[in-house]
């Protein structure tokens, strides 16, 4: 029986058709950049103070500055109060003039936005003052929605293939982001964002599936750091855009209505290969790789064609294998630790790029640049220092950094923009390093579900992110200390896992307990102890990772 890797290798591990799929997939990551961050622009704060219209009906005919003055209490700096006005008085002109208001309540016909900016979120859907926590709550729905999207489009991959649930993901993403711009109420906005980010996780997760699936082992890092680039250059790319577009509709629409120039891909992205055997549909998988053979300029000998059968149905696996094996549970449980903890303090500082005290369009542009050096370098690190060492220290280093920012005086706004960017490398990096670091901990058996599992934590850590931010209103340093320690606590229990560089890929689960593999086989089934397992009888290495 021949194996579809056999064939691809015989076509060319990463030819001109490769070059082409992941050219296709990776220039559509940008959006996802985009979209994950947009929200940071379409709620700067907007001075604003009670509207205190009921004044007008009194006729006292004064000058707006002296309506204010005897409506709105003021800050102890001069500044109106922006979410409390004088208790209205039903009583003569002459006794507001001579003893004035003096009982404060909150606004209760709306606001006024004194600088008359372009529209954005906050003056659309009023969002300040009681109002203010649902900018965190919605962009919570937003997280809610990629961990949706997950769960239920990545199953679908699997059982209706890469590339329908690419195209359909894209479809959606085209559309749930151009109406959101048009959404009237807040409500249906928080609706339409949970279906962009749904929408995002099928896409990364059926079309990082269909490049790794395509090139050989050797060369899918270099797809999973390549869409991690452009999805980094979609982050800057959206600070440009949200400088010149400062209004939120027009900036909408400009990062989703180009995606549907990529509809063109429903007549030339290819289906897997390797989902097309798995499913018994031989004949459409040698079609496809004779003309991928052909793009590659390459001839796939007969003989392989021939010998190509759906392979055999692997055994199944479950969450629950995940906790059964003592040394596996313990993986399991801090690997998803560091997922979760990495995520919580990524999304963090990439969240709060506009509290940090410099402009916040030139903070974008630097946190998206500075994460592609960042991914690039962590392969290296990988492969001098190990992949344990070099998870511990980027978490380590990332949570020192941001707590640092907590000692940083206010009025020093370039030291803590210097730390939260420090912080964002580092952070950027162990999210790299951690997507191979799972893949090689976790058996071939059990890998995408334990990969599952880390993912999905991660996930949760990225709903969790916006809420923490509320507890700003208790403690401006709060937020920051909470990313910054969830992250030396999981750069501290790290430490607890073994290395992997170096080390054969383990199959089963009784690989775990066993010594190297690259020792002397003294039995062909059995190797330094363990019984050797089937080929067959576990899951052919296929390691799918998505975005984060």
């Amino acid at each position: 029986m021949t194996d579809v890797g056999e064939i691809i290798k015989a076509l060319n591990d990463f030819g001109r058709f490769q070059h082409w799929l992941v050219l296709m997939i990776t220039i559509i990551s940008p959006f996802g950049g985009f979209h994950m961050f947009s929200q940071l622009f379409m709620v700067i704060p907007v001075p604003h103070h009670c509207n205190t219209n009921w004044l007008d009906a009194i006729h006292l005919n004064l000058t707006e500055e002296a309506k204010l003055n005897l409506t709105i209490p003021r800050n102890p700096d001069g500044t109106l109060e922006p979410c409390l006005m004088y208790t209205p008085m039903e009583t003569n002109p002459e006794t507001i003039l001579q003893s004035g208001l003096n009982s404060t309540e909150k606004c209760q016909d709306g606001w006024v936005y004194s600088s008359k900016p372009k529209p954005s979120l906050i003056t659309q859907f009023s969002l300040v003052c009681d109002r203010e926590d649902l900018i965190g709550i919605s962009q919570s729905i937003f997280m809610s929605g990629l961990l949706v999207g997950a769960v239920v489009l990545g199953p679908l991959s699997d059982w209706y293939g890469r590339r329908p649930i690419a195209l359909l993901s894209l479809f959606l993403e085209g559309a749930a982001g151009v109406a959101v711009a048009f959404a009237p109420s807040f409500y249906l906005y928080c609706g339409l964002r949970f279906l962009l980010g749904a929408a995002l996780s099928g896409i990364n997760i059926s079309s990082t599936a269909l490049c790794t699936e395509w090139v050989g082992i050797a060369y899918r890092p270099h797809t999973i750091i390549t869409s991690h680039v452009t999805f980094a250059l979609g982050q800057m790319i959206l600070a440009g855009l949200a400088y010149g577009l400062r209004d939120w509709r027009h900036l909408q629409i400009a990062g989703s209505a180009p995606i549907f120039v990529f509809f063109f891909y429903i007549w030339v992205l290819p289906e897997s290969a390797r989902w097309l055997v798995m499913k018994g549909k031989i004949e459409d998988a040698k079609r496809l790789l004779q003309k991928a053979a052909s793009v590659n300029k390459r001839t796939i000998p007969p003989k392989l064609l021939e010998q190509l059968t759906p392979k055999q149905k692997p055994n199944s696996s479950t969450v629950l294998d995940l906790i059964r094996n003592p040394q596996l549970a313990k993986m399991t449980l801090i690997s998803s630790l560091i997922w979760f903890v990495n995520s919580l303090a990524y999304y963090g500082l990439s969240l709060n790029v506009g509290s940090f005290g410099l402009n916040i369009y030139l903070t974008q542009v630097i946190f998206g640049a500075v994460e592609i050096p960042a991914r690039i370098l962590s392969v290296f690190l990988m492969q001098r220092f190990g992949r344990k060492k070099c998870q511990s220290l980027c978490l380590l280093l990332g949570g020192t950094f941001s707590l640092l920012i907590i000692a940083v005086p206010k009025d020093l706004p370039v030291v803590t923009t210097l730390l939260a960017v420090l912080g964002k490398f580092t952070m950027a990096a162990s999210f790299s390093t951690s997507y191979v670091y799972s893949a090689e901990l976790f058996p071939t058996i059990i890998r995408q579900t334990g990969l599952g599992v880390c993912q999905m934590t991660a996930r949760v850590a990225g709903i969790i992110s916006p809420l923490v931010d509320l507890l700003e209103k208790y403690s401006t340093s709060l937020p920051v200390g909470v990313f910054g320690s969830a992250a030396v606590v999981g750069g501290v229990f790290s430490l607890l896992l073994p290395e992997t560089l170096g080390k054969e890929l383990p199959d089963c689960v009784d690989d775990l307990t066993c010594k190297s593999r690259k020792g002397k086989k003294t039995n062909d089934s059995v190797e330094n102890g363990c019984a050797k397992p089937n080929k067959d009888s576990c899951l052919s290495e296929r390691i799918t990772t998505t975005h984060f």
